[in-house]
């Protein structure tokens, strides 16, 4: 699979769509090809996308991860139907489930699977049933980093810990020394850049380096950036700006946001064989291992992310649209099913691969398609 060359090749589009704003318009879709259409148009531009049952506005919200995906799901979408609007916020988790909870929109983004006290919350707003995790989009948090004329930097769990927690301040660290032998590594001050707003993304690297590096991460996996000393900065889209240019920064983002710009990633030192580096491939590799720990139609993952399998790389997220089981808004539920039945089919899924983001296992996903059908 040659991954960084297709990534590669749509580094443009990508750049032009992040930057085209928060707010994405774009028509509805299903994977029902009978041609019956109540309320989008179906066009001949993608005639494998049609508009069941969709009409009027759907507003959602949430996960700035998973803003590069959606983006080219709407764009898809939108060449396909006409007459029907999806209007994606990109936010944040935090803010996206805040709006889902709040009945503000049909579904949210997050890149954490709810909390019992969101399940709670949430039953106010689903009649007669509760929000759910629908795992739609994989990928791999990319460590990037701007330092001129390092290149392959490679770092492990426990050196990323110390440099997030502000215990290791210089680049030519003898920690970070020892992992890259060969380079020559200037006494630059590190820069280490976070999130400043709730993020799911924060989250899931929380995980990682308290499962790899439990005795340099002490603090709880959350939304919140935990650690002392660091920079912050909204958004994955913030974040990337910061390292991408200032010199010395580390930070953490989706990987299309590194494509796009260009800023080179860390590959990780897992203690296999070899380094791994930031790819869908390899994020894959990891995420194929997730076990559905949700029950009911609640598919939330458990991700292993202290593997330590050959070429799996370990700083995964996956994002979840969160939706009712039952007590979704009349007035949105045929768009809402339709939209996310297009995200959740084999092309939908196929778009993930070529924008740098990871499918969802196919076992997993046809459990998705399924609760996506049975959504009322």
């Amino acid at each position: 699979m040659k991954l960084q060359r297709k990534n590669g090749l749509r580094a443009t589009a990508l750049g032009a769509l992040a930057v085209s704003g928060a707010l994405v318009l774009t028509a509805c879709g299903s994977d029902d090809n009978t041609g019956a259409s109540t309320g989008g148009k179906k066009t001949g531009a993608a005639s494998n996308i049609a508009c069941e049952g969709a009409k009027g506005q759907l507003l959602a919200s949430g996960s700035s991860a998973q803003k590069n995906a959606m983006d080219l799901w709407v764009k898809n979408y939108m060449a396909a139907c006409t007459g029907v609007e999806v209007n994606y916020k990109s936010s944040s988790s935090g803010e996206g489930i805040v709006a889902f909870n709040q009945g503000t929109v049909g579904f949210a983004g997050s890149d954490s699977a709810l909390k019992p006290d969101e399940v709670t919350e949430s039953k106010k707003i689903c009649k007669g049933g509760q929000g759910i995790n629908l795992p739609m989009v994989g990928g791999p948090i990319a460590i990037g980093y701007n330092l001129p004329g390092v290149k392959d930097l490679v770092l492990d769990a426990p050196t990323l810990a110390k440099i997030f927690n502000d215990k290791i301040k210089k680049w030519d660290d003898a920690a970070i020394a020892k992992l890259n032998p060969n380079a020559k590594l200037p006494s630059t001050p590190i820069q280490a850049f976070h999130r400043s707003e709730d993020s799911g993304t924060t989250q899931n690297l929380g995980k990682y380096l308290g499962k790899a590096a439990k005795a340099d991460w002490p603090y709880e996996a959350e939304k919140k950036w935990p650690a002392p000393g660091g920079q912050a900065a909204s958004g994955s889209s913030g974040v990337a700006a910061q390292v991408k240019q200032a010199e010395g920064a580390i930070g953490y983002f989706e990987l299309s946001y590194a494509t796009s710009q260009n800023i080179p990633t860390v590959q990780i030192d897992t203690g296999a064989s070899a380094p791994v580096a930031a790819t869908s491939e390899n994020a894959s590799k990891a995420i194929a291992a997730a076990k559905v720990k949700g029950t009911g139609k609640d598919l939330a993952l458990d991700l292993d992310y202290a593997t330590k399998a050959e070429g799996a790389y370990p700083v995964v997220l996956v994002t979840y649209e969160v939706v009712c089981d039952t007590g979704n808004k009349a007035e949105t539920l045929s768009t809402v099913k339709s939209f996310l039945t297009y995200t959740s089919s084999e092309e939908g899924q196929k778009v993930l691969s070529e924008a740098g983001y990871a499918p969802i296992p196919a076992e997993i996903n046809a459990k998705v398609r399924e609760t996506v059908k049975g959504l009322s």
